[in-house]
């Protein structure tokens, strides 16, 4: 077994590598799927010195088959939202302590303790189904902001206009964490002048309404809600961490999950140079089903590790993460 405390200790490229290495060779060994997958390619632990080197395995894997890397017991079962007759991904969680050191620790790397902020959480579409690794995190959030005004907003748009109010008369740090067409729903109804209130949008229309271009939608709930900018969370169903953008599109990672873009016309090959291409994640926090994955979003690597979602590989169904199709 690999300890968490290496995961979420990490404080160097150097912490990083050991530690992915590690937990290939541990996955390599131990999760029946990612070893034929790595077979396949020829690909063994000894022949491995790099996180470049390292197989992605393709995230379609999640919709058919079990990833899990231990015998422990499964005590989650997080799934993908999907259209009516689609195959939805799973992911089989054994130690939920893992995912809720990975998200409490990302959110607090970026934003300061959840106990200053009251969160409110407006995603319908995720409550209205079971499964959301998504809802499961703000559940978490809500409960560890200890602010009485903290909770899920369904369909009560009337109700969390006049709490967002009451909050910012207060002077109270808030969190509105929303998927994209609830809020817009919510703007389209009320307007905000809003000044202690980060706004963040989890993407996606479900169905809802048209999808939009992640600049022109960001324009409209920064007009709506009177901020300089939107924020964005970048997570999916087959992952344990999150990804955290406080503007411009340009999204952030912790120091255990790293993003690497793959040529578009070469999965095998991990570029360098800045193009765009395929988004590879490692998710160290995947310890116990696949840290290495090969995701169907496009995107573009800046030099500092930052990167931005430009949309997704053609006839590529679309998932519930936060993603915009151009």
């Amino acid at each position: 077994m690999i300890a968490t405390d290496l995961i979420f200790n990490i404080q160097s490229e150097a912490d990083f590598k050991a530690v992915a290495l590690a937990i290939f060779k541990f996955q390599f060994e131990h999760n029946g799927v990612y070893r034929s997958f790595c077979d396949l390619l020829y690909k063994h632990p000894s022949d491995i010195h790099s996180i470049e080197e390292i197989p992605f395995l393709p995230i379609e894997f999640f919709k058919t088959r079990t990833i899990v890397s231990t015998n422990q017991a499964v005590e989650a079962t997080f799934t993908s939202s999907g259209t009516t007759g689609s195959i939805v991904s799973k992911h089989h969680v054994s130690d939920l302590e893992v995912y809720k050191q990975s998200f409490r620790r990302g959110f607090d790397s970026f934003y300061g303790n959840i106990d200053d902020y009251a969160v409110l959480a407006l995603l319908p579409s995720y409550l209205e189904r079971e499964g959301s690794s998504l809802v499961y995190m703000a559940n978490d959030m809500i409960a560890q902001s200890k602010q009485p005004e903290s909770g899920f907003y369904l369909h009560d748009l009337e109700a969390l206009k006049n709490t967002l109010l009451t909050l910012e008369a207060q002077g109270q740090k808030t969190l509105l964490i929303g998927v994209s067409y609830a809020l817009l729903d919510l703007i389209e109804a009320y307007s905000f002048e809003l000044k202690h209130t980060i706004v963040m949008e989890t993407g996606g229309m479900k169905g809802q309404r048209k999808e939009l271009v992640k600049s022109e939608l960001h324009a409209l709930l920064k007009s709506g809600f009177g901020v300089d900018t939107i924020h964005s969370e970048y997570g999916m169903t087959e992952l344990l961490s999150q990804a955290y953008s406080k503007g411009k599109g340009l999204f952030e990672t912790p120091a255990w999950m790293k993003i690497l873009t793959r040529d578009p016309e070469d999965a095998l090959c991990i570029q360098t140079d800045g193009r765009s291409g395929g988004i590879n994640i490692i998710d160290l926090a995947n310890v116990n089903s696949c840290a290495f994955i090969a995701t169907q979003d496009l995107g573009k690597l800046k030099s500092d590790g930052r990167f931005e979602i430009l949309g997704r590989f053609d006839q590529s169904d679309i998932r519930g993460c936060n993603l915009m199709v151009l």
